[in-house]
Parts: C-alpha cells; structure tokens; sequence
C-alpha cells in the first residue's frame, strides 16, 4: 500500500514539472537570457507565423525559413516583445498593422529577405524602435516622409538594395533628424545616428544632386558605415564617388529643330528633326494628324542631357501635310514643338501621258481591316481629296472561287462597311475608291478564310496553328486570315519579311505575285500553309504532279 501511495506522488510530481515547462514550437529551441526569454527558430519550415506565441518572449528569431509574409496583427499575443530578428527568409510583403500589439519593439532585422517597397506607416506602431536592418533586399523607392514615424530610430542600414535616385528630403524630413539640430541636443545623441546607404545603384544625374551634396556636408548627427558611395550610372558617371562628382540643376526640356516649317514636293523624302536638351535626359514622342493610318521610322538618338530624334516620311503624299508635333518629357516637365510640313502636288504631265483625272491623282485612299466580327471583319477606309464637294465611295467585293461580287456606293462622311457571311476556305479581295473610278494603287486588301475544320473548337485550334506563308495575319472568327500587301515583291521575299524565324522556304509557283495591283484583278497566288490551308491553284498542281 505504501508503494503504490508513493508511485501516485511520483506521477503527481512529473505532472507539476511537465506543466511548469513553459511553452516553446516543435523544432525551435527556447532559452533564458538576461534580458528575458527567446525563441529561436534556425531552418524551420515556417511558411506563416505561429499564432499561439505567449507573451512571455522578448526576442523572436526564424531565419532560413520559407516564410513569406507579415500579416496584420501577427503579433497579437506579444505586447512586451522587444527584438524581432527575421532575417534570410522570403518576405515579400509586409502588410498594414503588421507591427500592431508591439509597443515595446527596440529592434527589428530583416536582412536577406524580398522586400521591393516597405508600408513606412507601419512604423506609427513602434514609438521606441531604435534599429531597423533592411539590407540585402529589393527596396528601390524611399518617399519623402518615409522615416517620420522613425522618431527614436539610431540605426538604419539600407545597404545593397535597388535605390537609384532618392531625395534629401527623405533625410532633411526625419524626425530624429530635425530633433538632433536642434539647440542643446548632446554630442552622445548626435554620434549615435547610423546610417548605411552604400551598394545600390545609383544613378547619378541631377535628381541626385541634393542627396550628394546632403553627404558631402554630411556630419553630426549621421555616420555613415561606408561614406564611399559610387555611381552605377549614368555611363559618364560609372564607377566615381560621390564626392568627385559634379551634378547640374534639372531641368525641363528646351526643344529646337532647323526648321519649324518645311515644303516638299509630293514623292519626295522628307526627315523632320527635333532637338530636346533636358536633364535628365528626355524621352520624346511624335504625333501627326495620321498617326493611325501611316507609320514612319523614329530614330532617336539620347546622350547627356539631350536626345535628337529624327522621323522620316519616304515618298510623301498630299495627305502627309500637316503639323507635326515632338513632345519631349522627363520629371521635371514636358514641352512641344510643332513642325509644319507642306507637300505640293508634283507639276502637272501632259494629258496623253497622264492616264488619271487631276482629282483623283491629288486624292488619297486607303483601305484596311479594323477589326472582326463575328461572321467576317469590319473595313475601315481613309480618303482625302481637294475638292469642295462631297465624296462618295464604291466598295468591291469578290471572290473568284465563290464566283461572287458586290459592288456597295456609300455615301460620304461613311469610312467602316463590315463584310458578313464570308464561306470558309475562300479568298476575298475587297477595293474602294472615290466616287465611279476604278480602284488603284494601295486601295485594295486580300483577306483569306480558314478551312472548316467541322466546329467552333477546330476553328480556334486552325487560329492559333495555323501560318499562312507570304502574308501578315490578322486573326478572325470563322478562321479568317487578311493582310494588305505593300509594293511589288516576290514570293521568296515576301515569306522571308513575314516570317523571319520560318525554317522552311515557302512553296509558291515560278511567278511572282503582285502585292498591290493598279487594277483591280484576282490575286491569285498564295503560298502553302503549314495546316494544309493553301490556294486553290495550288491544290490543283498538286494533285496534277500526283496524277503524272
């Protein structure tokens, strides 16, 4: 009896140490020190933080794990946690109130993690935190009141980020800052504000000249863990320090060109110039009335605190006369200036040499496909003619495999027709021009429809597969193909413009095809697709070197 009243005692006994033992996470370790309890957890698979953590810890370190985020009231249960180290993990967001419940914080490390911007409100809720470790992440912005709720902060480390340009307002705005210049601050709080900024790729230009010359006066109350700050651009400025360096003002762009009004004559090649000198340097941009209908080669050339641009416009028509507009713009502002071209119409030939009315060689017509619908495509057209009097436009449609033509006038201040209820496997050609004359030059566009593959699935599929050699796509519903060819080129050389990266040499019968024709007639040769979607010639050659 006495052996069994003893055994119960015994297990009482384990019970009382093993509920005395305070509380500590599986695979972490937990330990006294002087300044209080500490939870450490080393390459522990942590994907969130622990919810359960008791109050009792004043530092908390996991580092190595794959924990990815701080999210708000993370904290909820650990009001007098003073160190909170997490460094090495994989923090990409810290989230708003993150830092509630953490009155007491003194200390907070999160080196090596992936941070690109930090919530600096976050802070409002840490009144006595006095280090901050960012090093080593992806932070590339500070604002200008990132550090006001830093009020006791003494060390900030910032080091081996993405910052480039940051502001001396940044600095000049720091509570810290502002309360050390002020009268009867002591030395020992002056020396004690340490601030790292070194190993980030800085871009030197004018947006930095007041942080450069802030460092170069720098003194109390900052310290600086490496003052050997070095320029990563721009190019003139690799690799010197800042205190070598010598940075102008910015400045908005100043715009300038030769000539601000420039006269040509219709077919000839005409390069407008602009001149943007800015610092930074600016981009620049060029819009014209037809800036939708035709495009012309940019070149822009930048350097040091200019750029030139140059457009060119290769055999200019009437309809290219118009103002010009280069906008040049960086941070500090953007200017215009306008170059007005004018194009005059070439002298007139004889009339047994000139085949065309004088109105209609002063006219300008273009045709293109908009956009699909959903059984066809909309046509969109362009045309411009000096006269006074409204124009109206005759559209042709046909196809010659479907033995099918439509001839549509449409009356003017009209530019879109949509084709619908086009037949798969079939070849369109649609032309327009003004008024009754027959359609010329640039007025026509070829579109093809996609085989029926047996559904809407097949369709899709025949879309995204299929290539048609010697031709620019456009996808359509109902498997159509469209492009608009432009000047005259073989069948070689027009797959090898289309498809560069196409391996194989398109197929195509000895003569060459006309892009634009200036008439209008059947264009009947097209190259052998890769999905077995080709011209009907095609197939009839095909199937006569079989018979043979």
């Amino acid at each position: 009896m006495a052996s069994v009243f003893r055994d119960f005692l015994l297990v009482l006994v384990l019970l009382d140490i093993q509920a005395a033992q305070p509380f500590c996470l599986r695979g972490c370790t937990c330990s006294e020190e002087s300044f209080g309890r500490t939870l450490q957890c080393i390459s522990v698979s942590l994907s969130e933080l622990p919810g359960n953590l008791p109050e009792e810890f004043k530092r908390v370190r996991i580092e190595n794990s794959p924990l990815f985020e701080l999210p708000r009231g993370s904290f909820i249960n650990m009001s007098t946690l003073e160190y909170l180290w997490l460094n090495f993990n994989n923090v990409t967001v810290i989230h708003l109130g993150a830092l509630e419940h953490l009155p007491q914080l003194r200390e907070l490390r999160l080196e090596g993690n992936k941070l690109r911007s930090v919530p600096w409100t976050v802070f409002r809720a840490t009144p006595l935190l006095r280090v901050l470790d960012l090093k080593h992440n992806r932070i590339d912005v500070l604002p200008e009141l990132a550090f006001q709720f830093l009020v006791n902060l003494t060390y900030l480390d910032l080091s081996s980020n993405r910052l480039t340009v940051v502001s001396k307002s940044v600095f000049l705005n720091w509570p810290a800052y502002q309360k050390c210049r002020q009268p009867g601050c002591t030395g020992e709080v002056l020396s004690s504000m340490v601030l790292a900024l070194h190993d980030n790729p800085w871009i030197c230009d004018c947006r930095l000249r007041g942080l450069v010359q802030f460092f170069r006066s720098i003194s109390l109350p900052f310290i600086l863990v490496n003052s050997y700050m070095i320029c990563q651009g721009p190019l003139s400025k690799a690799g010197q320090l800042f205190h070598e360096i010598e940075l102008s003002a910015c400045m908005k762009p100043r715009i300038s060109t030769s000539r601000v009004k420039v006269t040509i004559q219709v077919g000839q090649n005409v390069t407008l110039r602009c001149l943007a000198q800015a610092r930074p340097s600016p981009t620049i941009a060029w819009t014209y009335p037809l800036s939708m209908w035709r495009e012309f080669d940019v070149v822009t050339s930048p350097a040091e605190d200019a750029a030139l641009s140059e457009l060119t416009i290769p055999a200019a028509h009437l309809v290219d006369s118009g103002n010009y507009t280069c906008l040049a713009s960086n941070s500090m502002g953007r200017s215009t200036l306008v170059i007005s071209l004018q194009v005059l119409p070439a002298q007139a030939l004889p009339a047994p040499l000139s085949p065309s009315s004088p109105s209609e060689g002063n006219a300008y017509v273009d045709l293109r496909v908009l956009k699909q619908t959903v059984h066809g495509i909309l046509l969109q057209w362009l045309a411009v003619a000096d006269s006074s009097e409204e124009e109206w436009f005759t559209l042709y449609i046909v196809s010659d495999e479907a033995l099918w033509k439509e001839v549509v006038h449409i009356g003017p201040g009209i530019n879109t027709y949509a084709v619908e209820d086009l037949l798969p496997g079939t070849k369109y050609e649609a032309c327009i021009s003004l008024g009754s004359q027959p359609p010329h030059q640039g007025q026509c566009v070829v579109f093809v429809t996609g085989r029926d593959s047996g559904g809407l699935e097949g369709r899709e599929r025949l879309l995204h597969i299929t290539v048609v050699l010697c031709v620019v796509l456009l996808a359509v519903p109902v498997g159509i193909y469209a492009w608009a060819a432009q000047g005259l080129c073989s069948c070689r050389e027009w797959g090898l413009y289309c498809c560069p990266h196409h391996r194989k040499v398109p197929r195509c019968p000895p003569a060459a095809p006309q892009c634009r024709d200036s008439s209008f007639q059947d264009h009947s040769v097209i190259c052998e697709d890769p999905e077995g979607h080709r011209d009907t010639e095609v197939d009839e050659e095909r199937k006569e070197g079989d018979s043979s």
